[in-house]
Protein backbone atom coordinates (compact mmCIF):
# COMPACT_ATOMS: atom_id res chain seq x y z
CA UNK A 1 0.00 0.00 0.00
CA UNK A 2 1.23 3.13 -0.69
CA UNK A 3 1.58 5.81 2.12
CA UNK A 4 1.03 9.64 1.87
CA UNK A 5 1.96 12.13 4.25
CA UNK A 6 -0.97 14.76 4.90
CA UNK A 7 -0.18 16.65 8.11
CA UNK A 8 -2.52 18.71 8.29
CA UNK A 9 -5.34 15.46 8.31
CA UNK A 10 -3.02 13.51 11.05
CA UNK A 11 -3.07 16.30 13.41
CA UNK A 12 -6.78 16.57 12.92
CA UNK A 13 -7.28 13.15 13.82
CA UNK A 14 -4.59 13.59 16.83
CA UNK A 15 -6.51 16.69 18.07
CA UNK A 16 -9.55 13.98 17.35
CA UNK A 17 -8.13 11.67 20.05
CA UNK A 18 -7.27 13.64 22.59
CA UNK A 19 -10.91 14.88 22.40
CA UNK A 20 -12.49 11.15 22.22
CA UNK A 21 -9.91 10.14 24.97
CA UNK A 22 -11.86 12.73 27.25
CA UNK A 23 -15.08 11.32 25.94
CA UNK A 24 -14.22 8.07 26.99
CA UNK A 25 -12.54 8.79 29.95
CA UNK A 26 -15.21 8.90 32.20
CA UNK A 27 -16.39 5.56 30.97
CA UNK A 28 -13.08 4.28 31.28
CA UNK A 29 -12.37 5.60 35.15
CA UNK A 30 -15.79 4.35 35.89
CA UNK A 31 -15.32 1.00 34.59
CA UNK A 32 -12.13 0.67 36.49
CA UNK A 33 -13.50 2.31 39.64
CA UNK A 34 -16.07 -0.65 39.56
CA UNK A 35 -13.46 -3.32 38.48
CA UNK A 36 -11.65 -2.14 41.55
CA UNK A 37 -14.35 -2.45 43.96
CA UNK A 38 -15.72 -5.50 42.89
CA UNK A 39 -13.16 -7.50 44.67
CA UNK A 40 -13.65 -6.34 48.05
CA UNK A 41 -17.39 -6.95 47.26
CA UNK A 42 -17.59 -9.68 45.99
CA UNK A 43 -14.62 -11.24 48.41
CA UNK A 44 -16.38 -9.84 51.47
CA UNK A 45 -19.96 -11.70 49.91
CA UNK A 46 -18.64 -14.67 49.05
CA UNK A 47 -16.48 -17.98 50.73
CA UNK A 48 -13.23 -18.64 49.00
CA UNK A 49 -15.21 -21.67 47.24
CA UNK A 50 -18.22 -19.49 46.12
CA UNK A 51 -15.85 -16.69 44.48
CA UNK A 52 -14.04 -19.75 43.24
CA UNK A 53 -16.69 -21.20 41.39
CA UNK A 54 -17.23 -17.48 40.50
CA UNK A 55 -14.00 -16.67 38.57
CA UNK A 56 -14.27 -20.27 36.60
CA UNK A 57 -17.79 -19.63 35.56
CA UNK A 58 -16.51 -15.75 33.94
CA UNK A 59 -13.23 -17.44 32.42
CA UNK A 60 -15.76 -20.05 30.94
CA UNK A 61 -17.95 -16.81 29.35
CA UNK A 62 -15.33 -15.20 28.14
CA UNK A 63 -13.64 -18.67 26.26
CA UNK A 64 -17.34 -19.44 24.60
CA UNK A 65 -17.48 -15.28 23.64
CA UNK A 66 -14.02 -15.60 21.95
CA UNK A 67 -15.04 -18.54 19.88
CA UNK A 68 -18.50 -17.20 18.92
CA UNK A 69 -19.26 -13.53 19.51
CA UNK A 70 -16.45 -11.40 19.86
CA UNK A 71 -14.51 -11.49 16.43
CA UNK A 72 -17.86 -10.95 14.94
CA UNK A 73 -18.36 -7.39 16.59
CA UNK A 74 -14.32 -6.73 15.91
CA UNK A 75 -15.28 -7.16 12.29
CA UNK A 76 -18.01 -4.79 12.50
CA UNK A 77 -15.27 -1.97 13.73
CA UNK A 78 -12.77 -2.74 10.97
CA UNK A 79 -15.00 -2.55 8.03
CA UNK A 80 -17.67 -0.73 9.32
CA UNK A 81 -16.14 3.08 7.44
CA UNK A 82 -15.46 0.91 4.41
CA UNK A 83 -19.19 0.08 3.78
CA UNK A 84 -20.18 3.07 4.91
CA UNK A 85 -18.48 4.60 2.01
CA UNK A 86 -19.20 2.19 -0.30
CA UNK A 87 -22.81 2.95 0.60
CA UNK A 88 -23.51 -0.86 1.28
CA UNK A 89 -24.11 -0.83 4.98
CA UNK A 90 -27.03 -2.53 5.37
CA UNK A 91 -26.10 -5.70 3.25
CA UNK A 92 -23.18 -5.55 5.55
CA UNK A 93 -24.95 -5.20 8.85
CA UNK A 94 -27.14 -8.67 7.87
CA UNK A 95 -24.33 -10.09 7.10
CA UNK A 96 -22.89 -9.52 10.64
CA UNK A 97 -26.35 -10.36 12.43
CA UNK A 98 -26.51 -13.43 10.34
CA UNK A 99 -22.98 -14.76 11.27
CA UNK A 100 -23.41 -14.48 14.70
CA UNK A 101 -27.20 -15.80 15.16
CA UNK A 102 -25.83 -18.99 13.03
CA UNK A 103 -22.74 -18.50 15.86
CA UNK A 104 -25.07 -18.96 18.54
CA UNK A 105 -27.10 -21.79 17.18
CA UNK A 106 -23.43 -23.88 16.88
CA UNK A 107 -22.86 -22.52 20.33
CA UNK A 108 -26.10 -24.28 21.52
CA UNK A 109 -25.74 -27.22 19.55
CA UNK A 110 -22.17 -27.91 19.87
CA UNK A 111 -22.51 -27.65 23.97
CA UNK A 112 -25.53 -29.82 24.63
CA UNK A 113 -24.40 -32.04 22.03
CA UNK A 114 -21.02 -32.67 24.05
CA UNK A 115 -22.30 -31.49 26.79
CA UNK A 116 -20.47 -34.42 29.25
CA UNK A 117 -17.08 -33.33 27.79
CA UNK A 118 -17.22 -29.69 28.24
CA UNK A 119 -19.01 -30.12 31.63
CA UNK A 120 -16.11 -31.97 32.79
CA UNK A 121 -13.47 -29.83 31.34
CA UNK A 122 -14.46 -27.03 32.98
CA UNK A 123 -15.55 -28.61 35.93
CA UNK A 124 -18.28 -26.13 36.57
CA UNK A 125 -21.99 -27.45 38.35
CA UNK A 126 -24.46 -28.10 35.36
CA UNK A 127 -26.71 -25.16 36.47
CA UNK A 128 -23.68 -22.76 36.35
CA UNK A 129 -22.22 -24.08 32.87
CA UNK A 130 -26.27 -23.47 31.56
CA UNK A 131 -26.63 -19.96 32.85
CA UNK A 132 -23.06 -19.56 31.21
CA UNK A 133 -24.71 -20.56 27.96
CA UNK A 134 -27.96 -18.24 28.04
CA UNK A 135 -26.01 -15.78 29.43
CA UNK A 136 -23.64 -15.38 26.25
CA UNK A 137 -27.03 -14.09 24.28
CA UNK A 138 -27.10 -10.67 25.50
CA UNK A 139 -23.14 -10.68 25.84
CA UNK A 140 -22.57 -10.86 22.16
CA UNK A 141 -25.36 -8.61 21.12
CA UNK A 142 -23.58 -6.46 23.41
CA UNK A 143 -19.92 -6.79 22.02
CA UNK A 144 -21.32 -6.25 18.29
CA UNK A 145 -23.31 -3.28 19.17
CA UNK A 146 -20.59 -1.60 21.35
CA UNK A 147 -18.46 -2.06 18.36
CA UNK A 148 -20.78 -0.29 15.83
CA UNK A 149 -21.01 2.50 18.17
CA UNK A 150 -17.10 3.08 18.37
CA UNK A 151 -17.10 2.89 15.09
CA UNK A 152 -19.56 5.97 14.36
CA UNK A 153 -17.51 7.87 17.20
CA UNK A 154 -19.73 8.29 19.44
CA UNK A 155 -18.19 8.11 22.42
CA UNK A 156 -19.77 9.69 24.62
CA UNK A 157 -22.90 7.35 23.94
CA UNK A 158 -20.46 4.77 24.53
CA UNK A 159 -18.93 6.30 28.04
CA UNK A 160 -22.98 6.82 29.06
CA UNK A 161 -23.38 2.79 28.49
CA UNK A 162 -20.76 1.08 29.92
CA UNK A 163 -20.72 3.57 33.06
CA UNK A 164 -24.63 2.27 33.22
CA UNK A 165 -23.76 -1.66 32.63
CA UNK A 166 -20.37 -1.41 35.26
CA UNK A 167 -22.86 -0.19 38.47
CA UNK A 168 -26.24 -2.23 37.60
CA UNK A 169 -24.13 -4.94 37.49
CA UNK A 170 -22.40 -4.75 40.87
CA UNK A 171 -26.05 -3.28 42.35
CA UNK A 172 -28.16 -6.54 41.01
CA UNK A 173 -25.28 -9.29 42.04
CA UNK A 174 -25.64 -7.61 45.45
CA UNK A 175 -29.15 -7.44 45.17
CA UNK A 176 -29.74 -10.99 44.46
CA UNK A 177 -27.25 -12.29 46.77
CA UNK A 178 -28.55 -10.69 49.64
CA UNK A 179 -32.40 -11.66 48.72
CA UNK A 180 -32.23 -14.42 47.49
CA UNK A 181 -29.15 -16.65 48.99
CA UNK A 182 -28.06 -17.60 45.33
CA UNK A 183 -24.16 -17.72 45.87
CA UNK A 184 -21.61 -16.82 42.86
CA UNK A 185 -24.80 -17.54 40.07
CA UNK A 186 -25.78 -13.69 41.85
CA UNK A 187 -23.30 -12.14 39.48
CA UNK A 188 -24.16 -14.21 36.12
CA UNK A 189 -28.01 -13.41 37.01
CA UNK A 190 -27.01 -9.42 37.78
CA UNK A 191 -25.09 -9.72 34.33
CA UNK A 192 -27.91 -11.18 32.53
CA UNK A 193 -30.31 -8.46 33.44
CA UNK A 194 -28.01 -5.44 33.57
CA UNK A 195 -26.40 -6.39 29.42
CA UNK A 196 -30.28 -7.33 28.92
CA UNK A 197 -31.05 -3.81 29.43
CA UNK A 198 -27.78 -2.51 28.04
CA UNK A 199 -28.73 -4.17 24.56
CA UNK A 200 -32.04 -2.26 24.07
CA UNK A 201 -29.99 0.89 24.90
CA UNK A 202 -27.05 0.25 22.96
CA UNK A 203 -29.93 -0.30 19.85
CA UNK A 204 -31.60 3.19 20.50
CA UNK A 205 -27.82 4.91 20.97
CA UNK A 206 -26.21 3.41 17.71
CA UNK A 207 -29.40 3.90 15.07
CA UNK A 208 -28.76 0.96 13.77
CA UNK A 209 -32.87 -0.48 13.06
CA UNK A 210 -32.54 3.33 10.83
CA UNK A 211 -30.59 1.34 8.22
CA UNK A 212 -30.73 -2.15 8.95
CA UNK A 213 -32.61 -4.41 7.02
CA UNK A 214 -32.89 -7.78 6.40
CA UNK A 215 -30.73 -8.44 2.84
CA UNK A 216 -29.65 -11.57 0.73
CA UNK A 217 -26.29 -12.23 1.87
CA UNK A 218 -23.55 -12.52 -0.40
CA UNK A 219 -19.91 -13.76 -0.11
CA UNK A 220 -18.11 -11.18 -1.05
CA UNK A 221 -19.12 -9.63 2.28
CA UNK A 222 -18.67 -12.73 4.47
CA UNK A 223 -14.83 -13.75 3.35
CA UNK A 224 -13.55 -10.69 4.97
CA UNK A 225 -15.02 -10.67 7.79
CA UNK A 226 -14.73 -14.57 8.20
CA UNK A 227 -10.81 -14.10 7.10
CA UNK A 228 -10.24 -10.96 9.49
CA UNK A 229 -12.08 -12.28 12.44
CA UNK A 230 -11.43 -15.74 13.01
CA UNK A 231 -7.64 -15.45 13.25
CA UNK A 232 -8.66 -12.68 16.10
CA UNK A 233 -10.88 -15.60 17.34
CA UNK A 234 -8.30 -17.64 17.69
CA UNK A 235 -5.57 -14.90 18.76
CA UNK A 236 -8.18 -14.12 21.84
CA UNK A 237 -8.02 -17.53 22.38
CA UNK A 238 -4.58 -17.92 22.70
CA UNK A 239 -4.59 -14.86 25.20
CA UNK A 240 -7.29 -16.44 26.76
CA UNK A 241 -4.91 -19.82 27.06
CA UNK A 242 -2.50 -16.87 28.72
CA UNK A 243 -4.11 -15.24 31.20
CA UNK A 244 -7.41 -18.17 32.04
CA UNK A 245 -6.22 -21.45 31.92
CA UNK A 246 -4.20 -20.63 35.34
CA UNK A 247 -7.14 -20.77 36.84
CA UNK A 248 -8.56 -24.40 35.73
CA UNK A 249 -5.43 -25.65 36.11
CA UNK A 250 -4.92 -24.23 39.32
CA UNK A 251 -8.26 -25.73 40.13
CA UNK A 252 -7.86 -29.02 38.85
CA UNK A 253 -4.69 -29.69 41.20
CA UNK A 254 -6.00 -27.50 44.80
CA UNK A 255 -9.64 -27.03 43.94
CA UNK A 256 -11.94 -23.96 44.06
CA UNK A 257 -10.23 -22.17 47.26
CA UNK A 258 -6.74 -22.01 45.30
CA UNK A 259 -8.28 -20.87 42.04
CA UNK A 260 -10.13 -17.97 44.18
CA UNK A 261 -6.42 -16.78 45.22
CA UNK A 262 -5.68 -16.59 41.07
CA UNK A 263 -8.95 -15.10 40.42
CA UNK A 264 -8.38 -12.06 43.08
CA UNK A 265 -4.95 -11.54 42.20
CA UNK A 266 -6.28 -11.28 38.45
CA UNK A 267 -9.26 -8.95 39.93
CA UNK A 268 -6.85 -6.78 41.29
CA UNK A 269 -4.50 -6.52 38.01
CA UNK A 270 -5.93 -7.04 34.53
CA UNK A 271 -9.49 -5.75 34.13
CA UNK A 272 -8.12 -2.67 36.44
CA UNK A 273 -4.78 -1.57 34.45
CA UNK A 274 -6.26 -2.91 30.81
CA UNK A 275 -9.49 -0.91 31.63
CA UNK A 276 -7.47 2.28 32.42
CA UNK A 277 -4.95 1.70 29.91
CA UNK A 278 -7.61 0.86 26.61
CA UNK A 279 -8.62 4.91 27.57
CA UNK A 280 -5.74 5.41 24.66
CA UNK A 281 -6.68 2.75 22.31
CA UNK A 282 -9.92 3.03 22.52
CA UNK A 283 -10.21 6.24 21.28
CA UNK A 284 -7.31 6.32 18.90
CA UNK A 285 -7.98 2.93 17.13
CA UNK A 286 -11.05 3.47 15.21
CA UNK A 287 -9.11 6.92 13.64
CA UNK A 288 -6.10 5.22 13.04
CA UNK A 289 -7.87 3.15 10.70
CA UNK A 290 -9.71 5.68 8.91
CA UNK A 291 -6.46 7.77 8.32
CA UNK A 292 -5.07 4.50 7.23
CA UNK A 293 -7.59 3.90 4.91
CA UNK A 294 -7.52 7.73 3.35
CA UNK A 295 -3.80 5.96 2.36
CA UNK A 296 -2.09 8.26 5.22
CA UNK A 297 1.56 6.76 7.26
CA UNK A 298 0.04 6.44 10.42
CA UNK A 299 3.60 5.00 12.01
CA UNK A 300 4.17 8.14 13.41
CA UNK A 301 0.81 8.54 15.56
CA UNK A 302 1.05 4.74 16.50
CA UNK A 303 4.49 5.30 17.70
CA UNK A 304 3.46 8.85 19.41
CA UNK A 305 0.94 6.94 21.61
CA UNK A 306 3.14 4.18 22.27
CA UNK A 307 5.22 6.64 23.96
CA UNK A 308 1.98 8.13 26.21
CA UNK A 309 1.51 4.60 26.63
CA UNK A 310 4.74 3.70 28.71
CA UNK A 311 4.26 7.15 30.17
CA UNK A 312 1.12 6.35 31.92
CA UNK A 313 1.20 2.77 32.75
CA UNK A 314 5.06 2.12 33.75
CA UNK A 315 4.80 4.25 36.83
CA UNK A 316 1.59 2.94 37.86
CA UNK A 317 2.15 -0.88 37.69
CA UNK A 318 5.73 -0.08 38.92
CA UNK A 319 4.28 1.27 42.43
CA UNK A 320 1.57 -0.89 42.39
CA UNK A 321 4.08 -4.18 42.35
CA UNK A 322 6.33 -2.49 45.10
CA UNK A 323 3.09 -2.25 47.33
CA UNK A 324 1.65 -5.72 46.06
CA UNK A 325 1.27 -6.61 49.74
CA UNK A 326 -0.50 -3.10 51.03
CA UNK A 327 -2.41 -2.87 47.85
CA UNK A 328 -4.25 -6.38 47.93
CA UNK A 329 -4.96 -5.65 51.78
CA UNK A 330 -6.45 -2.33 50.50
CA UNK A 331 -8.94 -4.07 48.44
CA UNK A 332 -9.34 -7.53 49.07
CA UNK A 333 -10.94 -9.68 52.39
CA UNK A 334 -8.45 -10.82 54.77
CA UNK A 335 -8.80 -14.26 53.49
CA UNK A 336 -7.37 -13.56 50.62
CA UNK A 337 -4.36 -11.84 51.27
CA UNK A 338 -2.23 -14.55 49.89
CA UNK A 339 -3.14 -13.47 46.27
CA UNK A 340 -0.74 -10.51 47.04
CA UNK A 341 1.84 -13.10 46.16
CA UNK A 342 0.79 -12.84 42.24
CA UNK A 343 0.34 -9.13 41.62
CA UNK A 344 4.09 -8.01 40.82
CA UNK A 345 3.86 -10.90 38.15
CA UNK A 346 0.36 -9.96 36.69
CA UNK A 347 0.87 -6.40 36.45
CA UNK A 348 3.77 -6.28 34.84
CA UNK A 349 2.04 -9.41 32.32
CA UNK A 350 -0.62 -6.50 31.77
CA UNK A 351 1.55 -3.93 30.88
CA UNK A 352 3.36 -6.17 28.24
CA UNK A 353 0.45 -7.65 26.79
CA UNK A 354 -1.25 -4.18 26.96
CA UNK A 355 1.90 -2.65 24.78
CA UNK A 356 0.92 -5.55 22.33
CA UNK A 357 -2.04 -4.09 21.23
CA UNK A 358 0.47 -1.20 19.42
CA UNK A 359 2.83 -3.82 17.83
CA UNK A 360 0.05 -5.46 16.50
CA UNK A 361 -1.95 -3.03 15.11
CA UNK A 362 -0.21 -3.66 12.03
CA UNK A 363 -1.60 -7.04 11.52
CA UNK A 364 -4.91 -5.51 11.85
CA UNK A 365 -4.49 -2.11 9.44
CA UNK A 366 -2.96 -4.69 6.95
CA UNK A 367 -5.54 -7.09 7.43
CA UNK A 368 -2.68 -10.24 8.23
CA UNK A 369 -4.56 -10.63 11.80
CA UNK A 370 -2.94 -14.50 11.20
CA UNK A 371 0.33 -13.61 12.14
CA UNK A 372 -0.94 -11.93 15.48
CA UNK A 373 -2.79 -15.44 15.90
CA UNK A 374 1.03 -17.46 15.28
CA UNK A 375 2.57 -15.02 17.87
CA UNK A 376 -0.14 -15.50 20.45
CA UNK A 377 -0.74 -19.28 19.83
CA UNK A 378 2.87 -19.75 20.69
CA UNK A 379 3.04 -17.71 23.75
CA UNK A 380 -0.07 -19.57 25.13
CA UNK A 381 1.36 -22.94 24.22
CA UNK A 382 4.45 -22.00 26.27
CA UNK A 383 2.05 -20.62 29.22
CA UNK A 384 0.42 -23.45 29.20
CA UNK A 385 3.36 -25.74 29.64
CA UNK A 386 5.17 -23.46 31.82
CA UNK A 387 1.64 -23.66 34.16
CA UNK A 388 1.77 -27.60 33.88
CA UNK A 389 4.95 -27.54 35.21
CA UNK A 390 5.44 -24.51 37.49
CA UNK A 391 2.33 -25.41 39.45
CA UNK A 392 2.69 -28.47 40.84
CA UNK A 393 6.60 -27.11 42.00
CA UNK A 394 5.92 -23.46 43.07
CA UNK A 395 2.00 -23.27 43.37
CA UNK A 396 0.86 -19.33 43.02
CA UNK A 397 4.30 -17.87 42.13
CA UNK A 398 4.38 -20.72 39.20
CA UNK A 399 1.02 -19.37 38.17
CA UNK A 400 2.77 -15.55 38.34
CA UNK A 401 6.23 -16.71 36.82
CA UNK A 402 4.44 -18.50 33.81
CA UNK A 403 1.99 -15.49 33.17
CA UNK A 404 4.26 -13.34 32.86
CA UNK A 405 6.77 -15.13 30.85
CA UNK A 406 3.93 -16.24 28.32
CA UNK A 407 3.11 -12.36 28.03
CA UNK A 408 6.74 -10.90 27.50
CA UNK A 409 7.23 -13.44 24.63
CA UNK A 410 3.77 -12.33 22.96
CA UNK A 411 5.34 -8.75 22.76
CA UNK A 412 8.63 -10.11 21.80
CA UNK A 413 7.05 -11.62 18.90
CA UNK A 414 5.35 -8.97 17.40
CA UNK A 415 8.18 -6.62 17.68
CA UNK A 416 10.55 -9.34 15.73
CA UNK A 417 7.54 -9.59 12.97
CA UNK A 418 7.15 -5.94 11.54
CA UNK A 419 5.35 -6.10 8.37
CA UNK A 420 6.99 -3.46 5.53
CA UNK A 421 6.01 -0.22 5.90
CA UNK A 422 4.70 -0.08 9.42
CA UNK A 423 7.49 -0.37 11.56
CA UNK A 424 7.39 1.49 14.92
CA UNK A 425 9.83 3.80 16.33
CA UNK A 426 10.79 3.39 19.97
CA UNK A 427 9.85 6.23 22.03
CA UNK A 428 13.00 6.84 23.48
CA UNK A 429 12.52 10.22 24.30
CA UNK A 430 9.76 9.60 26.43
CA UNK A 431 11.73 6.36 28.11
CA UNK A 432 14.74 8.61 28.78
CA UNK A 433 12.49 11.60 30.44
CA UNK A 434 10.75 9.19 32.28
CA UNK A 435 14.23 7.32 34.21
CA UNK A 436 15.13 10.79 35.16
CA UNK A 437 12.22 11.69 36.51
CA UNK A 438 12.31 8.51 38.54
CA UNK A 439 15.24 9.77 40.48
CA UNK A 440 13.41 11.93 43.04
CA UNK A 441 10.90 9.47 42.91
CA UNK A 442 13.40 6.23 44.35
CA UNK A 443 14.45 8.72 46.83
CA UNK A 444 11.18 9.96 48.07
CA UNK A 445 10.75 6.08 48.42
CA UNK A 446 13.91 4.91 50.63
CA UNK A 447 13.20 7.97 52.91
CA UNK A 448 9.39 7.08 53.33
CA UNK A 449 10.91 3.12 53.96
CA UNK A 450 13.25 4.82 56.96
CA UNK A 451 10.62 6.82 58.11
CA UNK A 452 7.63 4.13 58.11
CA UNK A 453 4.58 5.20 59.34
CA UNK A 454 4.28 8.60 58.71
CA UNK A 455 1.81 8.58 56.18
CA UNK A 456 -0.81 5.30 54.72
CA UNK A 457 0.19 2.99 52.90
CA UNK A 458 -2.11 3.55 50.03
CA UNK A 459 -0.94 7.48 50.26
CA UNK A 460 2.69 6.40 50.31
CA UNK A 461 1.92 4.94 46.72
CA UNK A 462 0.09 8.59 45.27
CA UNK A 463 2.79 10.11 46.94
CA UNK A 464 5.41 8.21 44.74
CA UNK A 465 3.26 8.71 41.72
CA UNK A 466 2.70 12.21 42.35
CA UNK A 467 6.47 12.64 42.33
CA UNK A 468 7.14 11.23 39.77
CA UNK A 469 4.62 12.58 37.55
CA UNK A 470 5.43 16.50 38.92
CA UNK A 471 9.35 15.65 38.03
CA UNK A 472 8.41 14.80 34.51
CA UNK A 473 6.51 17.93 33.80
CA UNK A 474 9.55 19.62 35.02
CA UNK A 475 11.62 17.81 33.12
CA UNK A 476 9.85 18.07 29.83
CA UNK A 477 9.88 21.86 30.39
CA UNK A 478 13.30 22.33 31.31
CA UNK A 479 14.97 19.56 29.01
CA UNK A 480 14.58 20.46 25.21
CA UNK A 481 14.54 17.08 23.49
CA UNK A 482 13.49 15.84 20.10
CA UNK A 483 9.63 14.43 20.07
CA UNK A 484 9.19 10.66 19.62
Amino acid sequence: MEYIENKELEEKEVKGIFTDMLKYAPSKLCGMLGNVITVPIYTSLFTTEQYGLYTISIAMLSFLCIIFSDWVGMSGLRFFRHHQLSEDLPKYLSTLVTILVINMILMFGISFLFKDNLYNFFHVPFKYFLSVLILIIPVAVRALLSQLLRAQLKSISYTITTILNQFATIFLAVFFAKFFNLGAASILLGMGVSISLIDILLLYQSEILKVFKFQKIEWKFIVPIMKYGIPIAATSLSAWIITQSNKFIMNSISGFSKAALVGVGYGLTLPILMTLFAMITVAAVPRIINLYEAKVDVRHIISRFLGYYILVSLPIITVMSIYSVEYTRLFANSKFYEASVLVPFFAFGVFFLSMTDYTTLQYHLANKTHIEFICKLISGIIGIILNIILIPQMGLIGVGVATLGANFLYLLLTLIIVLPNLNLKFPQYTVLKMILSSLPAVGLYYLLKIKSGIIPEGAEMLLLLAAFYAMYYLTSKKIILSHD
